[in-house]
């Protein structure tokens, strides 16, 4: 292998690296994201969990999408994958199990997680 060739390849194998770290990193985030804000729900209390939410006009409110939640007795069982979406790179979908009413949904639920600049936030 030339020179050329050997520094071309090492090259490509740190930018590879430095992709997949990255795809790693924003993952990581999004199911952080989502364990987060099933782990605050029990409270109900949006001083915690309005910051976990996407929020803005059209959405609906922290209170609105609790008390929705809470009646559906939604609760999260565990994260099964999470990937980076293919239309936009600052957004995470991550599949999850979660149980509806004690029961467990037998599809996986997919959440949408997207960073902003306060963080990753959940978009429900």
């Amino acid at each position: 292998m030339g020179r050329v060739t050997r520094y071309g390849a090492v090259v490509l194998w740190l930018a590879l690296a430095a992709c997949s770290s990255s795809t790693s990193a924003k993952t990581e985030a999004g199911e952080a994201a989502v364990r987060r804000f099933f782990q605050a729900l029990p409270s109900g209390d949006c001083a915690v969990l309005g910051p976990l939410l996407v929020s803005g006009q059209g959405l609906p409110s922290c209170e609105d999408t609790v008390k929705d939640l809470h009646e559906h007795d939604l609760r999260l069982v565990d994260v099964v994958e999470a990937k980076v979406d293919g239309r936009d790179p600052d957004a995470v979908l991550v599949r999850a199990r979660v149980s509806q009413g004690g029961r467990e949904r037998r599809e996986p639920f997919v959440f949408r997680v997207e960073r902003q600049a306060e963080g990753w936030r959940l978009r429900l």
